[in-house]
């Protein structure tokens, strides 16, 4: 399928990470035909895909339109609930969707640049530190939990900032006794994220029903 005949859909679009995707989105080819978001529903044609860029409390009524849609879900919103995901899980024996917490490349990176690290610094103290703009609603962020994850070490701590503007910073710190290391990575745009989920787009479009991450795309 090329992309000048794909139709997509954007639940979040008037947000700032949903204005970002359909700009990206439509320089690419793309077709939007599907909008919503907490005040709108544009719908012009079945679309071929779904981007889901909105809240976890639309999460709920927005499953029932993808299943009504039946094609792939790119899911961007962070802060599901267990009950979501299970949900989540339980579509994507229907469906294909790729689930991501944050859709940065960079950040792939530095998840496995702190794996590594955390096997080689087993007795160091880890402390995960993220900042995100005011208005963010989750804390911890998302992409703060996924680097827990990746940490085997118990009660890690996470220390939430909400400053002004800020796109998304995170760090990992280990410290020794005399030295400290500290892995970081900060998003200067959202356009960033905005690319991730088009590379997630090219992914899905080929893939068979299933849940998949961000980090098969990237390992793809």
């Amino acid at each position: 399928m090329e992309n000048r005949k794909i139709k997509f859909g954007v639940f979040g679009f008037s947000g700032k990470l949903g204005n970002e995707v359909v700009s990206i989105f439509k320089e690419n080819g793309y077709i939007l035909v599907f909008s919503k978001d907490e005040n709108n529903v544009i719908r012009k044609d079945k679309s071929d895909l779904l981007i889901d860029c909105s809240l976890a409390s639309a999460f709920d009524e927005n499953i029932k339109i993808v299943e009504e849609f039946g094609v792939p879900l790119i899911l961007a919103t962070t802060g599901l609930s267990d009950l979501q995901f299970a949900k989540l899980k339980l579509l994507s024996e229907k469906i294909p969707i790729v689930q991501s917490n944050n859709y940065s490349y960079g950040i792939q990176v530095l998840l496995d640049l702190a794996k590594k690290a955390e096997q080689k610094l087993k007795d160091w103290d880890i402390e995960i530190i993220e900042t995100h703009h005011r208005f963010k609603k989750d804390k911890p962020s998302g992409t703060a939990k996924m680097i827990k994850d990746v940490i085997e070490k118990e009660n890690v701590n996470i220390s939430s900032l909400r400053l002004g503007n800020v796109f998304g910073e995170h760090s990992v710190k280990f410290g020794g006794l005399g030295e400290v290391i500290t892995i970081s990575h900060s998003a200067t745009s959202r356009r960033t994220f905005a690319e991730g989920i088009l590379k997630s787009a090219e992914f899905i479009l080929q893939k068979e029903n299933g849940l998949y991450s961000f980090s098969d795309i990237v390992n793809n």
